[in-house]
């Protein structure tokens, strides 16, 4: 009873019309704005020689990647909530799967690294100069972008390689790893326990990574003796710190579990926040809030 399965169909949000049509012009207002504030962020880097600093040269990076991420889920979502027939390509679903894990994990190593640069540069700063050189910011953003390229070939790979019915409704928004093993008349058994295991390594290991980076942060700004500057450092950190614990929370409650049984509903509730939400809220958070960035703008 195994059929070849040769296109999806994505049942998206809710089958209500003015709902789609609502929920199209959020989503599209989102994007846009997702889309102009990172293509901000990188221009304005590129063109200032005053922000050619690596503190801002990862940002770029990360607003490259952003719009990269959103681009990968959400023009597909926005055109399926006006289509009549929600339909995505076997292969086109694979793709969107890979790219939606691998620059998921670049984003985690990224934020990650960006901890460590602030890190050095707030804790260490008479030795940030010869830590954080042109070479090391070099090998750290490399290393980021390869090593993500790379998480996303197994997984993708596994699920691929599933048997699917003839039953072909994702119901979801975009072909995310849930779904699809729900969806699958194989044995997922070891396909949930390779996936969990790498989501655990690269999420849990990243967010502990940047989140003692900015704990440690934290604990140096207490020790600045100016009222004012303390306030100013501790409120730029503190916002990075709320963005990032959004996106991993978010993240993890979906990727580190044993197995995929959360609802629907909450499957993709949830995915909005990272896929949608987090992508408008870096280069705010980063950027809009930096008096240099404000200042070269």
């Amino acid at each position: 009873n195994v059929t070849a399965v040769l296109e999806f169909r994505l049942l998206g949000f809710s089958s209500n019309p003015h709902c789609q049509i609502l929920l199209f012009t959020v989503f599209l207002v989102i994007y846009i704005l997702t889309i102009l504030g990172n293509i901000i962020i990188i221009s304005v880097v590129t063109l200032e020689p005053r922000l050619h600093s690596p503190m801002y040269k990862f940002l770029k990076n990360l607003s490259f990647l952003e719009v990269c991420y959103t681009t990968t889920i959400v023009p597909k979502m926005l055109a399926n909530l006006l289509a009549k027939r929600k339909s995505i390509s076997f292969s086109g679903c694979m793709a969107q799967l890979y790219y939606f894990i691998s620059l998921g994990a670049t984003e985690c190593y990224l934020l990650a690294a960006m901890a460590y640069d602030r890190y050095l540069a707030v804790c260490e700063p008479l030795h940030y100069g010869v830590a954080m050189t042109a070479e090391s910011y070099t090998r750290l953003v490399v290393g980021s972008w390869v090593t993500g390229v790379f998480t996303g070939f197994l997984p993708c790979l596994m699920v691929s390689r599933l048997h699917f019915c003839s039953y072909n409704l994702i119901d979801h928004f975009f072909c995310d790893i849930s779904p699809l093993l729900k969806l699958s008349c194989s044995d997922t058994t070891i396909t949930e326990a390779v996936i969990f295991i790498l989501s655990l390594l690269v999420l849990s290991g990243c967010f502990l990574l940047t989140l003692v980076s900015y704990l440690l942060i934290i604990l140096s700004i207490l020790k600045i003796p100016s009222a004012s500057g303390k306030r100013i450092t501790f409120s730029t950190c503190s916002s990075h710190l709320v963005v990032v614990t959004i996106y991993y929370s978010t993240m993890i409650s979906m990727y580190v579990r044993p197995t995929y049984n959360l609802s629907s509903e909450l499957n993709k509730a949830l995915s909005v926040f990272y896929t949608v939400v987090t992508p408008l809220l870096n280069p705010v958070i980063y950027s809009l809030r930096n008096k240099a960035f404000k200042a070269a703008l």
